[in-house]
């Protein structure tokens, strides 16, 4: 086989998003890209905020020597400190630059956590729904994921998460504001999922780490606030990127950053040389000099709060049970009938495209990217009172 059996086995299991993406790209063609309404990938629509470009202007005006060479493995120091001083304000403690990494985006931060805390067969619990690739990543270095249950509101479940560590237990990975659900974790669960990792640590002296993947933190409605973790437990490890909240999908670039007072000291050495060695090298010079100065910039949310109010209103009109998402740009319904992957078909029949549940470990429902156009969202709209008509009267 000219392929690797284990890359043989995760094409068959190939992520729906990237799948119901390609069939859009199809469907695109045949019908016209106006009658098709595509829900599918979490591709942000807004452009980046002036600031961006502003700053993008002056960089490239600047022609010092060595501009666009290598540099320290971690980043630049003036962006780690920038990085610093904006999630110390965030999670309300004392973070410095000599505990950011910068990073090609939230996925490599990930992959570098894993590489450096993960030994072959060590486990990462997962609240369920969870973003498809978390999987494959902690395959990547040798890691097992482990999805536990979440609350009928899709808040965590602190009884299934205890039920789930075993002595393999290294990680729990939690995503809030969550994809697929749009879920913020409330402050009480947070605070309580860090004394329950606190007491297993005295209880068993095996440090588990809580590594909280916060792509979407700035991507939140109502009033409603992300909680700090690392105000609540110590071995804390935070993961985020530029994608969302600026637009820079596709520019790759992100950060994580430490506890500054996690015990285990050789933590920051191990994670950037996992940034080195897994082919990284560093994050993209240019972005990492932009983003030092875009430090609490984001792009106006007016859009996809609009889209979100008119088609949670539409499905729930309609019969849908959904919740209400606290933040990020997904709607995650609840399938009308078992088979959410049937669902899915019988929607893309009508030119409307979703990912079935079943790809996040959510069976039973669809979700729903609204980071669209108002025109595809408005679209969508006579087909989803149609569907639920027929299923719900």
């Amino acid at each position: 086989m000219p392929i690797s059996a284990k890359m043989d086995s995760f094409l068959e299991r190939s992520s729906w998003i990237r799948r119901m993406f390609e069939e859009g790209a199809r469907l695109k063609a045949e019908h016209g890209t106006d009658k098709v309404f595509d829900f599918s990938i979490g591709n942000p629509n807004l452009e980046p905020p002036a600031e961006f470009d502003a700053a993008m202007l002056e960089l490239l005006a600047d022609h010092t020597p060595g501009t666009h060479g290598y540099m320290a493995n971690a980043g630049y120091q003036e962006t780690r400190d920038a990085v610093a001083g904006f999630v110390t304000k965030e999670q309300g403690v004392g973070v410095r630059g000599a505990d950011v990494v910068m990073t090609a985006g939230a996925g490599a931060a990930l992959n570098v956590v894993f590489k450096a805390v993960l030994d072959p067969g060590d486990e990462v619990i997962v609240p369920r729904p969870y973003f498809v690739e978390y999987g494959f990543y902690a395959d990547n270095h040798g890691g097992v994921l482990v999805p536990v249950e979440t609350t009928a509101e899709f808040d965590l479940d602190l009884a299934s998460i205890d039920a789930a560590i075993t002595p393999k237990t290294r990680v729990i990975l939690i995503n809030s504001p969550n994809n697929p659900t749009g879920r913020v974790y409330s402050a009480e669960a947070i605070e309580a999922l860090g004394k329950l990792l606190e007491r297993k640590w005295l209880e068993t002296g095996r440090v588990i780490f809580l590594l909280s993947d916060e792509p979407y933190r700035h991507i939140i409605y109502d009033g409603v606030v992300v909680a700090p973790v690392m105000s609540a437990y110590v071995n804390t490890i935070v993961v985020s990127s530029y994608s969302k909240d600026l637009s820079l999908a596709g520019e790759r670039i992100g950060y994580l950053a430490i506890h500054p007072e996690i015990p285990d000291k050789r933590l920051m050495p191990a994670l950037v040389t996992a940034n080195r060695i897994l082919g990284f090298v560093n994050a993209p010079a240019l972005m990492q000099r932009a983003v030092a100065r875009l430090q609490g910039v984001a792009v106006d949310l007016t859009p996809y709060r609009e889209n979100r109010e008119l088609l949670y209103d539409c499905l729930v009109k309609a019969g849908f049970t959904v919740p209400r998402p606290d933040g990020a740009f997904y709607l995650f319904p609840k399938s009308p009938i078992a088979d959410d992957v049937e669902f899915t078909r019988e929607l893309a029949a009508h030119l409307v495209l979703v990912v079935p549940g079943s790809g996040f470990g959510g069976p039973g429902h669809v979700r729903l990217s609204y980071c669209c156009s108002r025109t595809t969202a408005e679209g969508a709209l006579p087909v989803f009172r149609s569907v639920g008509a027929k299923y719900f009267g």
